[in-house]
């Protein structure tokens, strides 16, 4: 009740203050109309004027009314740049804090309980450096003065730390305003409006808010680089750590511009995808897919039979695979680039220097203007009693040491639900292996919609996969040289034994041993940017799975060109990674493509939308390669053909895909789409018989009416 009664006492106010039209002496016209008179009452009676003045200027920052750059001039104009700029450092204080405390009691309780989750990083950064993000608002006078109190309010900031970075913060900003108002005080004619002196205060809020953001910069800069001694010269513009994709695509880009550029990787060149992931993967996909449909040639109209090879043969053509690929990545290549690529493993040692161990046995260190850091992920492996004495595999090391087998594991167990999980479970059935998939949540594919999650299941489980959910692994044991591991299911536990185990429950960012630890770079599960890619020190910068949010090769890559364009030219133009428009696939069969919102993500997030789905059963190519199973999905802003996201399951969902980001990312709606040329009969027609379902869903029923009946009229 307390709450409701002060909410209508502020409604009051307000109302109140149009209604009487007091906003209209809080206008410049108002204010210059008015001098005469308020210069009267000052010389009458000048504390009351002050008086007055002071707690009206509390009161219209505190219900958040429209005019307090007007007063802040009138306070030059009337009191002088001195007294103007004692009253109004004040009173825009005190107010904006009154503002402050009322949004906390308000508000702060229901906004933090609805979307706290969501929340948690601002609250976390609020946090961590809440005081200098206040100041940095305050110092640059574009940020709206009002919206700063009211939303500050909702964060967790202690008030007297808001009240003493607004009074410090606004100085700077005060005194410019309260300049100008004097100088509007003395004018006698139009022909004043060109005095110098009134020219400089414009000139002055004009530029401000740049110089703000200059002085915020070099203060923050100064604050991180304060017990380093930056070199005078540099040996380089540019050292990457990792040759990864995002290690590559930065080392390239900086190459391709002149800077002199070094990259440095311990092991492989092409880092984790090309050696571990992406292509072994799948081109072991390849070969189990092939191997099904001979499994199944009575679907083509073929007799089917059990398809005859040798699982050495197979992974050996894996490794030929990424032999071929290799030297897109290689030394040799990069060097032809114009980088300077170093074998070793690297160090940073301050923000501008980096130690190197090369593998030749020699230490080097380079000076260097930047530094990326691309040093990429590893599997993760959870702490499952007697995992490491049993033994297990990751997608790391399964390569080489099934390279070694002639034929597939008899019994497999895949520890982990997710895409690697799935893609390898069901590879690996398909190749003869009976496989267990564990999966201690309640579903497999567990990020996207329950309708692709449970298609996924039923998709492995035709395939030969005995898929787990909700259970969890406890413990391995070796018994008379048998391995299997204990899974716990509903306060029950069930034994599995198996052959070769891997763990596939995810992969985490390599943070340790590069130095950061020692310079207090903040680390998470990834390391922590801003918005530029930048770390505690803005000439260190990351990109790739260690940076996050997103563990793909393709996301590395669009990281990489912020990262090595901020880390060269950051001084004159800084630009912020955007991640709006981020595609995924799940290389299943048939596969899983996403970009945008799903259904799950759009009720977590409070997103309205709507839904169209197009089945590919109904697809004529799907029919004539008896691939007729899956769907595509689109989700719209309602009464919209705006797309909010797009699931597609089927046969090449991933290149299906493509032409919905292209639209998401151009802003082109599914009416776009429904009017662009498809070949037929291909598979990309699914795209634009899923537009056609928004279009019927959205037909205009009421003038089809008409036209009904305007037709029957012409027959007459």
């Amino acid at each position: 009740m307390k709450k409701i009664g002060l909410l209508v006492v502020i409604v009051l106010m307000v109302v109140g203050f149009f209604y009487f039209d007091l906003n209209r002496l809080l206008t410049l016209d108002g204010l210059k109309s008015g001098l005469e008179q308020f210069e009267v009452w000052r010389n009458k009676s000048p504390f009351l004027v002050y008086g007055a003045f002071f707690l009206l200027y509390i009161a219209v920052t505190a219900l958040s009314l429209p005019g307090a750059a007007i007063m802040t001039l009138a306070a030059g104009a009337l009191f002088g740049l001195g007294w103007g700029v004692l009253m109004v450092s004040f009173a825009s204080s005190i107010g904006a804090t009154c503002a402050f405390l009322v949004s906390r009691y308000l508000l702060q309780d229901v906004v933090q309980a609805r979307f706290g989750s969501r929340l948690s990083t601002i609250n976390e950064g609020i946090e961590r450096d809440g005081a200098f993000y206040l100041f940095t608002l305050r110092l640059v006078p574009v940020f709206p003065f009002f919206l700063i109190n009211l939303l500050m309010g909702l964060t967790r900031i202690r008030a007297v730390t808001f009240y003493w970075v607004s009074q410090v913060g606004m100085l700077a900003g005060t005194l410019v305003y309260v300049n100008a108002g004097t100088q509007i005080g003395h004018l006698d004619s139009l022909s004043g409006i060109l005095s110098p002196s009134l020219l400089l205060s414009f000139v002055l809020l004009g530029v401000f808010p740049l110089l703000a953001k200059k002085l915020t910069e070099a203060i923050k800069s100064r604050r991180v680089y304060r017990a380093y001694t930056k070199p005078k010269q540099f040996d380089r513009n540019l050292v990457v750590i990792g040759a990864g994709a995002g290690g590559l695509v930065s080392a390239y880009i900086a190459a391709t511009v002149k800077a002199k550029v070094s990259l440095v990787e311990a092991h492989k060149m092409g880092g984790d995808c090309l050696n571990y992931g992406c292509v072994p993967s799948k081109a072991l996909i390849k070969s189990a897919k092939v191997a099904h449909q001979m499994r199944h040639g009575a679907n083509y109209g073929l007799e089917g039979c059990e398809p005859r090879f040798s699982f050495r043969s197979v992974m050996e053509r894996i490794q030929e695979i990424i032999e071929e690929i290799e030297p897109h990545d290689s030394v040799e290549r990069y060097t032809q680039l114009g980088v300077d690529v170093i074998q070793g493993y690297a160090k940073v040692i301050d923000p501008w220097t980096v130690e190197i161990q090369r593998q030749d046995g020699k230490t080097q260190r380079l000076t260097t203007r930047s530094i990326v850091l691309a040093t990429g992920s590893k599997p993760s492996v959870p702490d499952i009693p007697g995992l490491e004495e049993v033994g297990y595999l990751t997608s790391d090391t399964l390569w080489e040491t099934f390279s070694q087998l002639d034929e597939a594991p008899k019994r497999l167990v895949v520890l982990g639900g997710g895409p690697i999980g799935c893609e390898l479970a069901q590879s690996f059935a398909r190749l003869g292996s009976h496989v267990t998939q564990v999966e201690s949540s309640e579903r497999i594919l567990s990020r996207e919609d329950t309708d692709v999650s449970e298609f996924a299941r039923a998709t492995l489980t035709n395939d030969g996969v005995t898929v787990l959910t909700e259970h969890k692994a406890v413990r391995c044991e070796m018994n008379n040289g048998q391995k299997c591991v204990w899974l716990e299911h509903n306060g029950s536990e069930v034994r599995v034994e198996y052959d070769a185990l891997i763990c596939a429950v995810g992969r985490e960012a390599r943070l340790t041993g590069y130095g950061l630890e020692e310079l207090g770079i903040e680390t998470k599960r990834h390391l922590v940017t801003n918005d530029y890619l930048q770390t505690l020190f803005p000439n260190i910068l990351a990109a790739g799975d260690v940076a996050g949010p997103y563990q793909f090769t393709h996301v590395a890559a669009h990281q990489a060109w912020y990262a090595a364009v901020n880390g060269l030219f950051g001084q004159f133009k800084k630009f912020r990674a955007d991640y709006r428009v981020i595609p995924w696939t799940t290389f299943i069969d048939p596969e899983v493509a996403r970009v945008g919102l799903n259904e799950q993500d759009a009720k977590a997030k409070g997103v309205a939308f709507e839904k169209v789905c197009y089945g590919v059963d109904d697809l004529d190519r799907a029919i004539t390669e008896s691939e007729a199973k899956g769907f595509v999905k689109v989700l719209t802003v309602p009464g919209k053909d705006t797309i909010l996201g797009v699931t597609i399951v089927g046969e090449h969902a991933g290149e299906l895909l493509a032409e919905f980001v292209l639209a998401m990312k151009h802003g082109l709606g599914l009416n776009k789409i429904l009017g662009t040329i498809h070949t037929y009969p291909t598979w990309a027609e699914a795209n634009k018989y899923a537009a056609g379902e928004w279009k019927r869903a959205h037909a205009p029923d009421r003038l089809l009416r008409w036209v009904e009946k305007y037709h029957t009229w012409r027959r007459g």
